[in-house]
């Protein structure tokens, strides 16, 4: 879908199809409008004969007042019959450009995380904005060319063909020789627009770092690296612009040389006839004015072929992402979830990302109703047993079951229904506090005081401004770590799912947020099955099993007791992590 062939009467009607045509009343009014406005202009030039040949010829001056009456109108009428047009388009265009976002945003909701990793938030929100953005930019202007001034082009030939067929023909001849540069530029318009997009998507994706990365870039005095490669960026973005401008300049300056030569060749051939008594100067002028307005639309419509192309590199991927299907769906004929709290068990489990190998062979079981704490150094696996048991990903070899039951033959809502996660990174959005614990769900007050005080939310909200009516700010950023964490917990409470997976949730806390989250997560944890992954191991010593984990295998697996009587893997964990800590 990113060839420069493309057709472009496949893109249009893709558009056509999914998003304009819901609109096509608005359409035809506007077009109705359009045509009122056209036929106006063309009644102006048609007033050109009678203007010259009787009123400027003629001692009666009431003719005078007729024709301007005639010609007031004209203006007037054409006035707001363009007026009205463009407030519909306008209209039309916005509600066709909303649709676009919200079906391009849940589209990419349905996508696996991957392809976000992939993508990356810059790229994506370039496409959902930047791209949508393009085509808002140019879809009035292709409307109006393809509706006004085409309809004014042709009232206005009419005109022409009515006056003199012979002048019309002459006036036209140079048409024939726009046809192979301006299929040219347009190639080379769409191929600079492309490029354009491409670099607006890595302009964004700087800016995303930057702006999430801030306290980093200060510490480490990145600011002049940062800058350089956002300039470089910038420059590549300003060349590409102007060659896409250039281009589209030169498609109407095509007309301009079309139209010179036309008014070359009528000015020598209408003016024999004229000086030899066969035509009259009102037939010229109301020729000469009908030709000299048809160029203008005429010119317009050359910068609308300029427009199309950059709006079609654009169209082109908003299709490419809506063309992407999810790989991770629900099966056609889903199973039932399991029924009270269920066991976890990974048997035999192979999961690689790429070339690269994360899961080899694992297997372990989660006791129903008891916590399993996951152990391990980093990128041994831990998080991906999480994404597997919520479905972010599937495994290319073994089976995950919740309480008997593969998680791939349940449906995804009934799946991740039974699963709350709690993590390092609590992510909240910039809304009320209310909103960030209940998520778009209704709770009645007694219920969400009960998670409040679960999760000792209870203990911070009367010191906020406005208590649970106080926004948190993009990313919670008006909360503290350990405030954020405590919010994670309430939504937890609040959905009071079997299945309970925690994810380094007191890892980033000082000692004494650590000390009030965890004591929440236990009382959380009481009757469901709780998985933890932990770095800090004195955070999972009361855990009912511990499975060691090292490069996508199980180890070792036992009780905190057991394994230090081991001596194994997690005896040395312990013992270096505690013994720094002594140190």
């Amino acid at each position: 879908m990113t060839s420069s062939d493309t057709n472009a009467k496949y893109l249009f009607m893709w558009l056509w199809r999914r998003y304009l045509r819901r609109y096509t009343g608005l359409l035809l009014i506007a077009l109705a409008f359009m045509a009122l406005e056209s036929g106006m202009t063309a009644g102006f030039s048609v007033m050109m004969e009678p203007l010259f040949d009787k009123a400027f010829t003629s001692s009666n001056r009431s003719i005078l007042v007729t024709v301007g009456v005639v010609v007031l109108v004209l203006f007037v009428a054409r006035g707001l019959a363009s007026a009205v047009h463009k407030v519909i388009l306008t209209r039309a265009a916005q509600l066709s450009m909303a649709d676009i976002r919200q079906d391009m945003l849940n589209h990419l909701m349905t996508l696996e995380i991957g392809y976000h990793a992939d993508k990356g938030p810059g790229q994506l929100i370039q496409r959902v904005e930047g791209d949508v953005g393009a085509i808002a930019k140019v879809w009035s202007t292709l409307v109006t060319g393809a509706g006004r001034d085409a309809l004014t082009f042709v009232a206005l030939l009419g005109v022409a063909f009515w006056t003199d067929w012979k002048w019309t023909l002459v006036a036209l001849i140079g048409l024939p020789l726009m046809i192979a540069p301006t299929a040219m530029l347009q190639r080379y318009v769409r191929q600079n627009a492309r490029k354009v997009r491409d670099i607006a998507a890595d302009q964004s994706t700087r800016l995303n770092e930057v702006f999430h990365g801030i306290t980093a870039i200060k510490l480490n005095q990145l600011e002049r690296h940062q800058s350089r490669r956002y300039r470089v960026l910038a420059r590549d973005r300003v060349r590409g612009e102007t060659r896409s401008a250039a281009g589209s300049a030169l498609l109407p300056s095509l007309v301009d040389i079309m139209s010179g030569l036309g008014f070359f060749g009528i000015l020598y051939f209408a003016g024999t006839e004229i000086q030899d008594g066969s035509k009259t100067l009102g037939e010229f002028m109301t020729f000469f004015t009908a030709i000299g307005m048809m160029f203008e639309p005429l010119r317009r419509l050359g910068a609308v072929s300029g427009a199309w192309q950059v709006a079609a590199a654009s169209i082109e991927r908003i299709i490419e992402i809506m063309h992407t299907e999810p790989v991770l769906v629900s099966p056609s004929n889903p199973q039932p979830r399991p029924d009270g709290v269920p066991s976890v068990v990974l048997d035999n489990v192979c999961l690689t990302y790429g070339d690269t190998p994360v899961l080899r062979g694992l297997s372990f079981t989660a006791e129903a109703g008891k916590t399993t704490a996951l152990v391990g150094a980093s990128g041994a696996g831990k998080s991906t047993v999480f994404h597997l048991l919520s479905r972010l990903v599937d495994p290319q070899t073994g089976s995950v079951t919740i309480g008997g039951t593969e998680v791939s033959a349940m449906g995804l809502k009934d799946l991740r229904g039974m699963i709350s996660i709690v993590s390092q990174e609590a992510l909240l959005f910039d809304e009320p506090l209310r909103d960030n614990i209940v998520l778009d769900r209704t709770v009645d007050e007694p219920a969400l005081t009960r998670a409040l005080e679960a999760a000792h939310v209870q203990d911070f909200v009367p010191r906020l401004e406005r208590g649970l009516d106080t926004r948190v700010g993009p990313r919670g950023s008006n909360l503290s770590g350990g405030q954020r964490q405590r919010v994670a917990i309430a939504r937890a409470v609040l959905r009071d799912t079997p299945v309970l997976l925690l994810d380094e949730a007191t890892s980033a806390l000082d000692t004494q947020s650590e000390a009030v989250v965890q004591k929440a997560l236990e009382q959380l944890a009481e009757g469901r099955t709780t998985l933890v992954i932990a770095h800090r191991l004195s955070t999972v010593r009361n855990a009912d099993k511990i499975v060691v984990m090292d490069a996508g295998q199980v180890v070792e697996q036992g009780t905190h007791d057991t394994l230090l009587a081991k001596g194994g893997t997690y005896a040395a964990l312990y013992n270096m992590q505690f013994g720094a800590e002594a140190d």
